[in-house]
């Protein structure tokens, strides 16, 4: 579960933020939308947060953060010598333009309490750590950090942490991260950690996932029946699902293609799965209708393609970061999407939701405690800051979250102006 995010340094975001999921005070939507980790040194989380903001404030920068944080991680299971770290820093201030950029995670694994972060270049880490409490008191488990005079790393290690130490130690090449070798090189210890960014962590964007898993899960009879009654339930009115599948060949390539485009799109694809869906629906004389799925509307191409990463999500007690929540669909399915995360039947293992939106229909406190909402703002320097609700004390129950919002109150609006007044 993931209890806390830090970045610094890193594209729109200059200065240190910090976006949490520990629940704050107040007492309502407690059973729905907060849950006990059962973990040492751990409060109660939540079960999702919003983030609201205008246009290019750095909404989707923050997401990224994590995002491009669980690819260094999973990346540096096999470095390669020279490889750069994908690493952007925050380049309208020269004081920050050949600084690293600095990301740290707390979060709970198998019910141990970790806190890991690094720091880092494109041309190498410069600093890394990592914390356990597992039995809700803090062990150092390891640490280094680049020093420039000795140009090498000054090392640190806990007695807590097991193994072959040394070996992992001189194994990790300066692009790379000690965690992700350490457990490649089979550190029991590690692995929990390692598997938390290669496995909990799910990322979805604008776009959203193709369909072809959600297809893929309609060839069981199980998984299948759990997609209609996702789709049902969303009021999308399809009664059926026709999923045929096959291995990608040439015949699914145009014959205009040049040979040689062709072998190299072969190649890369070899392996792949083709699915042709088709939608059922009941006729006006109660017949069945088959829909291609390319003449679906987009809204519901999108619900569907949702419909098998959001279940697995809750199946498994993941936790999904999306960008732009509201894109081609209605309010309602928004809510809808939101409110599977905020019921414990639906969502058993205590998944997790991180989204951002412009979608204000859900910005109010039947949906949301004040803790879950998160705005997003740039500053005169267009460095991205983010803050929570909980600063401006909205009255519990009373308050219009999203008049107070759209007025002003809380900020993390565009400040829009007539073209006559900006001209020139």
């Amino acid at each position: 579960m993931l209890i806390q995010f830090t970045v610094r340094n890193w594209r729109s975001v200059r200065d240190e933020q910090t976006f949490s999921l520990v629940k704050a005070k107040g007492g309502e939507l407690t059973v729905s939308n907060s849950f006990d980790p059962e973990t040492p040194a751990t409060g109660d989380l939540l079960r999702s947060a919003a983030i609201y903001g205008a246009n290019a404030a750095g909404k989707s920068n923050l997401l990224n953060a994590l995002r491009v944080m669980k690819e260094i991680v999973v990346g540096s299971s096999s470095p390669q010598p020279g490889n750069e770290i994908p690493v952007k820093p925050f380049i309208l201030d020269a004081r920050t333009e050949k600084e690293p950029t600095e990301f740290e995670v707390v979060f709970s694994a198998k019910q141990v309490r970790y806190q890991y972060g690094f720091s880092a270049t494109k041309d190498q880490i410069m600093t890394e750590w990592l914390i356990a409490f597992p039995n809700g008191r803090a062990q150092h488990w390891f640490s280094r950090e680049w020093n420039v005079e000795s140009n090498t790393y000054d090392w640190a290690f806990g007695n807590s942490l097991a193994g072959q130490k040394q070996v992992w130690q001189e194994s990790t090449l300066n692009n790379a991260l000690f965690l992700s070798i350490a457990t490649q090189l089979n550190s029991k210890q590690l692995k929990p950690v390692f598997n938390w960014f290669k496995f909990t962590l799910r990322f979805g964007s604008v776009v959203g996932w193709t369909p072809s898993y959600t297809a893929s899960q309609c060839e069981t009879s199980e998984q299948k029946s759990k997609i209609l009654d996702f789709l049902r339930a969303a009021d999308l009115d399809i009664k059926d699902v026709e999923v045929q599948s096959e291995k990608f060949s040439s015949k699914h390539l145009p014959d205009s293609l040049p040979e040689d485009v062709k072998k190299d799109i072969l190649e890369n694809m070899k392996d792949n799965i083709i699915y042709d869906i088709k939608t059922i629906h009941k006729g006006v004389q109660d017949q069945s209708v088959a829909f291609e799925f390319d003449d679906e509307s987009d809204g519901t191409q999108k619900l569907f393609s949702y419909a098998g990463p959001w279940l697995n999500v809750l199946e498994t007690g993941r936790v999904l970061f999306i960008d732009e929540l509201h894109d081609n669909l209605h309010p309602k399915l928004v809510r809808f999407l939101v409110d599977l995360f905020h019921n414990p039947v639906t969502n058993p293992k205590n998944a997790q939701l991180i989204f951002t939106t412009h979608e204000t229909s859900i910005l109010n406190q039947d949906v949301f405690r004040r803790d879950q909402i998160w705005f997003c703002e740039k500053n005169k320097d267009q460095a991205t800051s983010i803050y929570p609700l909980t600063d401006f004390s909205p009255r519990k129950g009373r308050e219009s979250l999203e008049d107070a919002y759209l007025s002003g109150r809380y900020g993390a609006l565009p400040y829009v102006r007539s073209m006559s007044t900006v001209a020139g």
